[in-house]
């Protein structure tokens, strides 16, 4: 049942988490489906839809009536169909902060934790707001009276332990400057690695996953795990590239987020450890901006075992980004870089925004926020990108 809760009255900090607290408090499990609080001159107006079980409304609503008493609000509650919240504030008046949350389900007590640190950092929630909920539910906190570097790490460390996403942003009208964004391939823009893709058409499967997943975990070193893997692949025949082509399946979302950055006048581009001759065909459909992959030695139609030109490693990577951002005319901060594995620590350092895409637990804990569905178009959230703005043709 679709329970509508609205407070209102004079705002003060801690609000929101006292109301977080007395909803985890009751025991509620149930999601969140819809959270809107706006600030108008000093004048608090929360509303919070609440998917609630017959026998619990009761006790949740009695719990909450209490709640605002004790802060002075007034308390109203319904039974009503999900809010629909369409758009964002203006972007002129911003607070300095903007907390992006999404998750399959929201739940008071994520919430909680989140209205906690800001809380502890001295901020106040001025207004929340849904910005999707599809494939994810994702609401947008504004905050002021906190600078981002107070909350990142707190914020992060909630969402390393709870099933959410939290992405932190500064306010204001840079937000929504030209960006470039730049995605790692394998197992992100793409679902498979392609060069276990060769292995197993070259009969060395098993030998170069074990490989690469060292890479992976940062146990190697990435050049000279590339290197023993492209050894193992000498003597194929170089049609070995067409049937990995046919194989490559994008992520669920890889389209739509593009489409959109490119609907937006940002610019995209992709970095591989992976090797050129894939996935070019792959960057012409999608229309990406710029490409920096390794390049196989071919030699009378079969693989010589061997790379050619500068490897694209962890390093190679970041550099790749300071080139696309010099080639876009974009400011590093201002850049997104989106990755998975240890060879993309680096630029998603360098970046303005690091995203670990369903990352290694290392790439994980350095990375500015995590997404954890397997939807790469939810990044777009993290951007302050509303549903609407991207289902908008």
């Amino acid at each position: 049942m679709s329970t509508v809760v609205i407070l209102s009255g004079m705002d003060r900090p801690g609000i929101t988490r006292s109301l977080l607290e007395t909803l985890d408090g009751v025991g509620v499990r149930h999601a969140i489906s819809d959270m809107e609080q706006v600030v108008i001159h000093g004048h608090l107006i929360l509303t919070l839809a609440l998917e609630l079980e017959a026998l619990d409304r009761g006790k949740v609503l009695e719990s909450l009536d209490q709640c605002a008493r004790s802060h002075g609000l007034e308390f109203r509650a319904q039974e009503g169909d999900h809010l629909h919240i369409d758009g964002s504030p203006s972007e002129g008046s911003a607070p300095s902060v903007h907390i992006t949350v999404m998750g399959h389900e929201l739940t008071a007590n994520a919430l909680e934790q989140v209205a906690k640190v800001v809380s502890a950092a001295g901020g106040n929630i001025e207004r929340i707001y849904r910005i999707a909920h599809y494939p994810v539910t994702a609401l947008e906190l504004l905050v002021s009276e906190v600078a981002v570097e107070q909350i990142k790490k707190p914020l992060a460390e909630i969402a390393n332990n709870t099933p959410v996403d939290i992405g932190v942003q500064a306010g204001g009208l840079h937000r929504r400057a030209k960006k470039l964004v730049v995605l790692d391939v394998d197992s992100t823009l793409i679902q498979q690695e392609v060069i276990d893709l060769l292995a197993e058409h070259a009969g060395v499967g098993d030998q170069v996953r074990k490989i690469t997943e060292r890479a992976m975990q940062g146990e190697i070193d990435f050049a000279q795990a590339l290197r023993e893997r492209v050894r193992l692949l000498e003597g194929s025949p170089e049609e070995l590239l067409d049937l990995v082509r046919q194989q490559i399946t994008l992520t669920p979302g890889a389209r739509t987020l593009i489409k959109t950055l490119k609907r937006l006048h940002h610019k995209v581009g992709i970095v591989s450890g992976g090797f050129e001759a894939v996935i070019s065909p792959i960057a012409t459909e999608l229309g990406i901006d710029f490409m920096a992959a390794n390049q196989l030695e071919i030699r009378d139609g079969k693989l010589t075992g061997e790379v050619t030109g500068e490897i694209i490693d962890r390093a190679g990577k970041a550099r790749a980004l300071r080139e696309f951002a010099k080639l876009a005319d974009v400011e590093l901060v201002d850049t997104v870089a989106i990755g998975d594995g240890a060879n993309d620590l680096d630029m998603i350092a360098l970046a303005g925004l690091g995203v670990a895409f369903n990352a290694k637990p290392v790439v994980r804990a350095s990375a500015d926020t995590s997404v954890t569905t397997p939807y790469l178009d939810t990044v777009l959230y993290l951007l302050g990108i509303t549903r609407n703005e991207i289902a908008r043709e």
